[in-house]
């Protein structure tokens, strides 16, 4: 069976379970007396063993089942989590996450991690306690002393049953059954016996529970209490005969049988039986030959409503919908033009039903920012525990959602400005201390819309920025004369930081270095189109904002005029739309000014800000002018227009490599009558 048609699935999922892995392992570290998060890890990590044996990953499934086992012993109580083993598993996910990486980059997920599986496997047979853990010792010497015995009890109610059966003169049998090593699906195999014995009779009691076998929650071999008409060896061959099952042993059991299976379970010392209480939770139901079918069925999950598809796909889509609302834009036209009923009616009905579609084709392609925001808190922990110092990763605004290209596109620069918020921005605990601030520093990492754009602000309470400092090893290494250094305002200082090969630090640190790829930072946000700002305060704290373009074809906009121009200005930024006479326009500093809503905000001239020619129409010479409120965050100012044209769905097009870092314009649109429209960048107007 050829499997490179699942490879992108397996590659999906797999990303999907490390990272629930970091999350739950770092929810457990919180509270490691949670079973109930260690079972979820558990069934994360198998279900990754099985899709990795399954297509053949043998490295990644082996280190997994090595998991497993040291999952297994803390869900049962046989292990209490501690330091080392959070650092063992820790450092798994992070071996399986570079094997999964391998194969995504083609390779075949092969790695040495003999040093983590070692780690693993001291962990289960209990050779780490000797390096001064004290979890368990004692039970842990009981259970490999006990390994190997029967491990089947039988509550009251079932060893009744079972001597009454004997004594009626039915056929007991007790079946070991020992399924395949190399067994992927061993739930699949374990409920096939299950199906061929209730053909023939009843199963009384089955070890492990057959709940924990529906879940694959046991090694390769299973017990059951049977009660047949079925002689021992028609029973051994049918049952042998399933698919991927090594051997079944078949006893028939009389009441000595009996009693002698049983008899090592006999517990006569009192420390190992408290022992026992500690280790071993025993899970005893009456079962009859139908229930491990049915439960099965019942445990079927719900099917995931949900496919993947590939972004080239969507991609697609959208160029295509793209024209057809520059089509839908000219029919709009032609139509007005016409002014037949029958045509008009057409061209809305089909601009309802195409806005709809086009509600659904955006959405296709927006996902929130947590799938970046999540990895963060893993690697906070692992950063900070290498630099000794305590932090909080506070997140907020994760399910900001953001165009898929983006979201693809900004993790790494994210991770490097929190890397370096932990590195040189959180002071150490000493310095804390100190300077009368709480020992575990603060970093908050937000997401939020503001018009057609996301911003993604990484704020720390640490040492923040020596503005001075920056200077002199500014001019030090000559990105700026000293002449030129006396008239940098803050932010222009601060923004120095980005310059190629610049860093203030005395020494490279392996962590990160501020100055040191932040010019890389910067370069990778500006081939997004957005740009980066930073804001600081010495001693109180630093704050680097990121602005992203939603970078979607299609926007909702007001077109406009000024002058002979059209502009596209997108309705997410607009507040609203206004006229104003010349006695409510104020000069405050030599700024025209005008009152909004017990605000005084300021008024800018677009024909001033694109230098288009003054004409004879323009509204500034008449006694009204028009105006478009618009908003950054909490600011607002005013746009002064010629003419409103009225609202429009436009495609958002790129004007190309040669036209970049223009001022205030985001990209151009091209409209029903075939001419092109600049699309305004209203945060740019607002500072």
């Amino acid at each position: 069976m050829d499997l490179n048609q699942y490879l992108s699935m397996f590659i999906d999922e797999s990303k999907e379970h490390l990272q629930a892995l970091n999350d739950n392992l770092l929810a457990l570290e919180s509270s490691p007396e949670d079973l109930s998060i260690v079972n979820i890890i558990f069934r994360s990590a198998h279900t990754l063993k099985g899709m990795s044996a399954t297509m053949g990953f043998e490295d990644v499934a082996s280190l997994t089942h090595e998991m497993e086992n040291v999952l297994d012993l803390v869900r049962n109580n046989k292990l209490k989590m501690d330091a080392f083993i959070f650092d063992c598993i820790f450092k798994s996910v992070d071996a399986l996450e570079s094997m999964v990486e391998d194969i995504i980059q083609g390779g075949t997920g092969k790695a040495d991690v003999t040093d983590i599986v070692v780690a693993l496997k001291s962990i289960v047979t209990g050779d780490y306690l000797k390096a001064g853990n004290a979890v368990l010792a004692g039970a842990n010497e009981i259970a490999a002393e006990s390994e190997g015995q029967a491990s089947v009890q039988l509550d009251e109610f079932q060893h009744s049953i079972i001597l009454q059966s004997i004594e009626a003169g039915m056929q007991v049998f007790y079946i070991e059954v020992n399924v395949r090593i190399d067994c992927v699906l061993k739930a699949a195999r374990a409920y096939m016996v299950f199906n061929v014995l209730e053909q023939h009779g009843e199963v009384i009691k089955s070890d492990p529970s057959v709940e924990d076998i529906e879940q694959e929650r046991f090694e390769n071999n299973f017990s059951v209490f049977f009660i047949s008409n079925t002689d021992k060896d028609t029973l051994e061959k049918q049952v042998s005969n399933v698919s991927e099952i090594d051997k079944a042993v078949v006893t028939v059991l009389t009441k000595e049988k009996l009693e002698e299976l049983l008899q090592p379970l006999v517990i006569e010392q009192p420390e190992i039986a408290a022992a026992s209480q500690v280790l071993e939770v025993v899970q005893v139901a009456v079962v009859d030959a139908k229930k491990p079918a049915a439960a099965v069925v019942a445990n079927v999950p719900v099917a995931n409503r949900t496919i993947r598809v590939d972004i080239e796909r969507l991609d697609a889509l959208m160029n295509l919908f793209s024209e057809l609302l520059i089509d839908r834009s000219r029919l709009e036209q032609l139509a007005s033009e016409i002014k037949k009923n029958d045509l008009t009616e057409t061209v809305e009905h089909m601009s309802r039903v195409s806005s709809d579609l086009q509600n659904i084709v955006l959405k296709l392609r927006m996902v929130p920012i947590d799938t970046v925001f999540n990895r963060f808190p893993r690697m906070i922990r692992d950063v900070a525990k290498t630099l000794d110092k305590k932090v909080d990763l506070v997140i907020t605004g994760a399910d900001t959602e953001l165009d898929r290209t983006v979201v693809d596109e900004i993790g790494d620069p994210l991770v490097h400005l929190l890397r370096n918020a932990v590195d040189h921005g959180v002071e150490p605990t000493i310095d804390r201390i100190a300077a009368g601030k709480p020992e575990t520093g603060s970093i908050f990492l937000r997401a939020f819309h503001s018009g057609n754009h996301v911003f993604i602000e990484i704020e720390e309470d640490g040492r923040g920025i020596n503005k001075d400092g920056v200077l002199k090893a500014a001019i030090k290494k000559g990105v700026v004369t000293p002449e030129e250094a006396l008239k940098l305002s803050d932010q222009e200082v601060y923004l120095l930081l980005f310059a190629s090969g610049f860093s203030t630090a005395d020494k490279i640190s392996d962590i990160s270095g501020r100055g040191v790829g932040l010019d890389v930072v910067k370069t990778k946000i500006e081939s997004l189109g957005g740009r980066v700002q930073v804001d600081s305060t010495f001693g109180k704290g630093t704050k680097f904002s990121v602005q992203l373009p939603l970078t979607l074809s299609i926007i909702s906009a007001m077109l406009i005029r000024v002058g002979d121009e059209k502009y596209a200005i997108p309705l997410s930024s607009i507040v609203e739309t206004s006229a104003i006479t010349a006695e409510q326009i104020h000069m405050i500093h030599s700024n025209r000014m005008v009152k909004f809503r017990k605000n005084v905000i300021p008024l800018v001239p677009l024909s001033k800000v694109f230098d288009i020619p003054n004409k004879l129409n323009s509204k500034e010479s008449e006694s009204e002018t028009q105006i478009v409120v618009i908003r950054k965050g909490e600011k607002l100012a005013a746009l002064i227009v010629d003419e409103f044209i009225g609202q429009q769905e436009i495609v958002l097009k790129s004007l190309g490599k040669y036209f970049t870092n223009l001022f205030a314009i985001s990209g151009a649109t091209i409209l029903g009558d075939g001419q092109v429209a600049l699309i305004i960048d209203t945060n740019a107007l607002i500072k």
